[in-house]
Formats: C-alpha cells, sequence, structure tokens
C-alpha cells in the first residue's frame, strides 16, 4: 500500500504509479474493511472548528474531501497526493459539486502555503504510511496552519501481535504507537481515543488537536525533524 512521500527517487514514484494505476479503481470498495474512523472523525469537526480553508494531505479518491463539503459546503477545499491516479478519481468524485477542491499532486515534505494559512489539516490514514517522514508531515502541517487552527487525524495506532505488525511493515505501514506522542507534542490536544479494532489485533486513533503558538526556535526545531528519524 504505497503511498505519498514514501518514493522518494524516480523508481520508487514509477512503482506508486503502477500500483495506484490499478488500486486507485477499487480502493473505496476494498479499504473499509480495515480503515475504520475516517467518517466519525469528520463528523465530529464542527464540534472543534469552523474552518473557511481545509487541505487533506493523502487524499486519495476524495472520499473524504466529498464529505468534508457535505459538512462544511462554504468552506475552499485542497487535497494533497502523489497519485495521479487518484486524484483523478477524486476529481471525478468532486466534479459535480458547488465547490470542486485545489488538487496538488506532490509529496507533503515541506509545507505548502504558510502565507496564507489553512484552518483544518485532514490527515487520514497517512502518517502511518510515511515511515521515515511523517515528523516533516507533521512539522509542515503546524506551519500551514494559522494559530488557533485543527489538525485531525485518524491512523493506525499499535498492534500486541508482533507477526501482525511485521506484516503491515511490508506493507509501508508503522504501528508502532509513534504518532500520537509527536501529535500531542505539537498540538493542543482538544479530542484524542484509540479504538481496538478487529478483538484487540491492532488499535487505531483519532485526534483533534489546536494549534497554539510558539516561540520561534520551538517552531523551527518542530518543522526541520528530519525524515532519517523513525
Amino acid at each position: 500500500m504505497p503511498r505519498t512521500s514514501e518514493f522518494p527517487n524516480s523508481d520508487n514514484l514509477a512503482a506508486l504509479v503502477r500500483y495506484y494505476r490499478f488500486h486507485s479503481r477499487i480502493y473505496d470498495a476494498s479499504r473499509w474493511l480495515f480503515l475504520f474512523g475516517r467518517s466519525r472523525l469528520i463528523q465530529m469537526l464542527p464540534t472543534y472548528c469552523q474552518p473557511n480553508r481545509i487541505l487533506e494531505v493523502g487524499c486519495g479518491t476524495g472520499k473524504n474531501l466529498l464529505h468534508l463539503h457535505r459538512i462544511f459546503p462554504n468552506a475552499s477545499l485542497a487535497g494533497l497526493d502523489l497519485s495521479p491516479a487518484m486524484l483523478d478519481r477524486a476529481r471525478t468524485k468532486m466534479a459535480r459539486q458547488d465547490h470542486v477542491p485545489e488538487f496538488i499532486q506532490q509529496a507533503y515534505d515541506r509545507p505548502i502555503a504558510p502565507d496564507v494559512p489553512y484552518d483544518l489539516l485532514v490527515f487520514s490514514y497517512t502518517l502511518s504510511m510515511f515511515n521515515a517522514s511523517w515528523r516533516q508531515a507533521i512539522g509542515s502541517a503546524y506551519a500551514d496552519l494559522r494559530p488557533g487552527g485543527a489538525v485531525a487525524v485518524v491512523d493506525f495506532h499499535d498492534s500486541p501481535v508482533a507477526v501482525f505488525k511485521k506484516w503491515m511493515a511490508c506493507n509501508h505501514v508503522h504501528m508502532q504507537g509513534h504518532l500520537l506522542p509527536e501529535l500531542r507534542s505539537g498540538f493542543h490536544t482538544r479530542f484524542c481515543e484509540i479504538y481496538p479494532a478487529y478483538g484487540g489485533l491492532w488499535t487505531y486513533f483519532r485526534f483533534i488537536g489546536e494549534k497554539v503558538e510558539r516561540p520561534f526556535s520551538d517552531v523551527g526545531s518542530l518543522i526541520s525533524k528530519t525524515a532519517g528519524k523513525t
């Protein structure tokens, strides 16, 4: 399940394009079996924010963008993904809506709009697949949000079954309980809960955090954490 900035060179990018040329066709029909909590996260958002500008990182086929548009019909939406096939699906899905999102094809390895910040950033089963660059993505999210803006995340958390974790790692998904501590360190926690899946085979979490202004040195440290650290 390779995705977004896991493919920094041309050979790996070509592999991602080939992978999603097929999987984009079956993504929505198959991923509901294990990508839990996505719709519920978005349904919760009006309690915590009323955004005018929204960015989803790793937007895939646009399923979440469509849901976000229905909940926040007047908001300006943007979806970022590295797969052109996934973005084509998202464009088709959103083409008849009142406000068509801006679609951005690139890795999220740096802030994309720090001068025109977003009110809400959404990561849906994306950070666990960034592997080496997940810290960079969290730092970029901080830079791309306005003060008081919200970050909303649903993702894999951990598993007590070593063989399952190893299998997921072979599919580019890291489940080491590593994401929540960094999110809590970078953002003021507004909501955070962990849930079991399939009787505890793994756990997943939902997190909503708020950007709180930091001293400049702290912000620089958050943004510049290297992709080489895991």
